[in-house]
């Protein structure tokens, strides 16, 4: 009995193991975002039996997986990005300074992977005074309040999204619970965080060689390209396309059904999914000359190759009806992207379905937004 109950015992700490790296490829790769499900999910793909609650990983065991991915799979560039991260976090922190901002989460421990928010606590009696301050620095945000339930106790919680270079996730509290001590859910322990003050000497201990100030500086001079793309984008869902050659509806509805098509074709070319997602933002502008006005407001933002895609996208229409002159014919034949400027084309023409599901603006944007970072 003892030798079985042993061969049991290694057996079950395998089929954890297994659980774990199952659970912890789910999260990483954002199918998953809760840790509970995740262990579920895993558990019932790895065994045809039920699991026993205890022979389930705990969540620090799934998190230390999930780092394992990242070392794996991000390499250095980890380590830059976690920089950054801190860097934002710092500066939004000092945007909200009045309301005791305190950083948390992966990217205060250091823990950050593919896609992680910077999470941060503020507190404050009313969210508004928040959303109006972010308002006046021209942050783009959403303010959603969720109701959990836990321990037959309902809560509700504020929280406000913001999409800038990195995502943020504000967690809004009481002003009488900034010096509660919030435990982790991971750990059971009280959670890690650092005020500003607690950041800044983090960050001089670990980059000795950091300017803040002058890195801070220069952050906030270099304009984010994704805010001016999403400025120009949304005021096109109230532009509506002609019946004739747009049955779909608005632009913006047209815009993502081609990004969704080009995304299909080519998911790693980012300056070519760019060109489909903004071929069509002159139309929010000019109108009658949507190609020059579009280029026009995202000069200095994009590649000269999106450029030449967003360019040239009317003129490939005049390719495949065959009314193109020779000239220019021949131009965008000894063009190195002739090849992506007519697939370009088939996108376009086909992303003109009523009725057919697409992602939303955030997310297109959200998916470009990692693509550089993963190209460097």
């Amino acid at each position: 009995m003892g030798l079985v109950t042993a061969l049991e015992r290694m057996s079950n700490v395998k089929l954890r193991q297994a659980i774990a790296l199952e659970a912890a490829r789910l999260m990483y790769e954002r199918t998953e975002s809760e840790y509970f499900t995740a262990k579920r999910k895993a558990a019932k793909r790895l065994c045809r039996q039920s699991v026993k609650p205890e022979d389930l990983p705990s969540n620090a065991e799934i998190r230390e997986q999930i780092q394992l991915f990242a070392r794996i799979h991000e390499g250095d560039k980890r380590t830059q990005h976690l920089r950054d991260m801190r860097l934002e976090a710092l500066r939004m922190m000092r945007l909200l300074r009045q309301f005791r901002p305190r950083l948390i989460g992966s990217v205060m421990t250091g823990h950050v992977r593919k896609g992680s928010d910077i999470d941060l606590h503020l507190f404050s009696d009313s969210a508004a005074l928040i959303t109006d301050l972010l308002e006046r620095a021209g942050c783009q945000y959403d303010l959603e309040r969720k109701q959990v339930v836990k321990h037959g106790e309902a809560r509700v919680f504020t929280h406000i999204h913001i999409s800038d270079r990195f995502h943020f996730e504000l967690t809004v509290y009481p002003e009488d619970k900034a010096h509660y001590v919030f435990k982790s859910s991971i750990t059971g322990k009280a959670i890690e965080r650092a005020s500003i003050r607690e950041l800044e000497e983090l960050m001089a201990r670990e980059y000795p060689d950091l300017n803040l100030d002058e890195e801070l500086q220069a952050v906030e001079a270099d304009a984010d390209p994704y805010l001016v793309f999403r400025l120009l984008l949304a005021p096109l869902e109230n532009v509506k396309g002609s019946r004739r050659y747009h049955p779909e509806g608005d632009v913006l509805y047209h815009s993502l059904q081609v990004f969704e098509l080009a995304r299909e074709r080519r998911p790693y070319d980012e300056e070519f999914l760019l060109a489909a997602l903004l071929h069509d933002v002159g139309k929010g502008i000019d109108r009658a000359h949507h190609v020059e006005a579009g280029l026009q407001a995202m000069d200095g933002l994009i590649t000269d190759r999106t450029r030449f895609l967003i360019e040239h996208h009317m003129d490939a229409h005049a390719y495949r009806d065959g009314t193109i002159g020779a000239r220019l014919r021949r131009e965008l034949e000894a063009s190195p992207d002739f090849e992506e400027l007519m697939l370009l084309n088939e996108c376009d023409v086909a992303g003109r379905e009523p009725g057919v599901e697409v992602g939303t603006l955030d997310e297109a944007l959200d998916y470009l937004r990692e693509l550089e970072r993963e190209n460097g």
